[in-house]
């Protein structure tokens, strides 16, 4: 959880350095253009822009009684991102699981993927798909 929010601060820092510099050279509009698209890019490496994450062991149970999938990412994971943004509003019908902020979901990732941390794995009644299209997610939510 510390790495996601360490690289949103980076990312505001960078923003508001780059911001500063334009600023102090009369570029106003380029400095808030600047601002923004820093800050943007900082909310989108940060969590949250996801939905509110459940523990491993949760997420299963309440997946197990409602049939719901399984969504297992971390921060500033591009791949992650993409799913999140293509799901839209359908992405509330998922559970969410960092691997960052869950040890247990990271080693229910790692046994699925032969010992790597490869994120978004999506785990949908009982079968696991690693980096699956958005689409193909989406039409399973719904």
């Amino acid at each position: 959880m510390m790495r996601a929010w360490t690289m949103a601060g980076l990312m505001t820092l960078f923003g508001l350095a780059a911001a500063i510099t334009r600023f102090a050279s009369g570029q106003t509009v380029a400095a808030a253009v600047i601002l923004v698209v820093f800050a943007a890019a900082a909310w989108w490496l940060s969590p949250l822009a996801f939905p509110r994450p459940v523990g491993a062991a949760r997420a299963r149970e309440l997946s197990a009684a409602d049939g719901r999938a399984i969504v297992y990412w971390r921060a500033g994971c591009r791949y992650c991102l993409r799913l999140r943004f293509r799901l839209g509003r359908d992405a509330r019908r998922a559970y969410w699981v960092d691997i960052w902020r869950d040890p247990e979901g990271a080693a229910v990732v790692r046994a699925v993927n032969g010992g790597s941390e490869t994120v978004p794995t999506v785990v949908l009644r009982g079968e696991a798909y690693v980096n699956p299209d958005p689409a193909w997610v989406r039409e399973r939510l719904r």
